[in-house]
């Protein structure tokens, strides 16, 4: 009895086509991941920064070592909005936007009272009445000059800010970003 075996080539052509299909699956899948990460680093550098707390100032919102994911990407501030304060040659302060340009600002430091154009403010977010004045700082009431802002932090009567002439007003030039979430939160502390 004869065995028969039977012999099947293949076509180069298709093994070829096969292996390049499969390589170029593998190439793009590296393209997609590489153009992923190049396009998150150009977001974060351009857009984003992250900064960290000093201080006690904007106790009880934000405290010592937080670290904060600020937005460069607005230079509108509003009332209310966290922003990193940054003067050539000076460390960096974290700071409430209080006042913007053109509001007229006037703050009673016997009742504690913050008032923005003729309004009192609710500020559920500070530590206690604002009762601590400077000598050096600005008589009130005032209008706040075009691009500048009027900046305090959380923590009143233990905060240095626009309130004091060592830090005044501030140059919207010098704000360099505003918080958008503050990432500590999102770690384990």
């Amino acid at each position: 009895m004869t065995e028969h075996f039977e012999v099947t080539f293949k076509d180069a052509n298709v093994v070829n086509s096969a292996k390049y299909k499969r390589a170029e699956s593998v190439y793009d899948l590296l393209s997609s991941v590489v153009s992923a990460i190049i396009f998150v680093a150009i977001i974060l550098v351009f857009f984003f920064r992250i900064a960290t707390v000093n201080g006690e100032s904007m106790e009880p919102t934000l405290t010592e070592h937080d670290r904060l994911l600020l937005t460069t990407a607005s230079s509108v501030y509003n009332y209310g909005d966290i922003v990193v304060i940054h003067r050539e040659g000076e460390e960096a302060l974290v700071k409430r936007v209080i006042a913007t340009p053109g509001d007229r600002l006037d703050i009673d430091f016997e009742k504690g009272i913050v008032t923005v154009n003729d309004t009192v403010l609710d500020e559920p977010y500070i530590a206690e009445p604002t009762y601590l004045s400077f000598s050096d700082g600005p008589n009130f009431p005032f209008k706040v000059p075009s691009g500048y802002y009027f900046c305090m932090g959380d923590n009143r009567n233990n905060s240095l800010d626009s309130r004091s002439g060592a830090v005044g007003l501030i140059n919207e030039q010098y704000i360099i970003g505003k918080m958008v979430i503050d990432i500590s939160d999102t770690e384990a502390k």
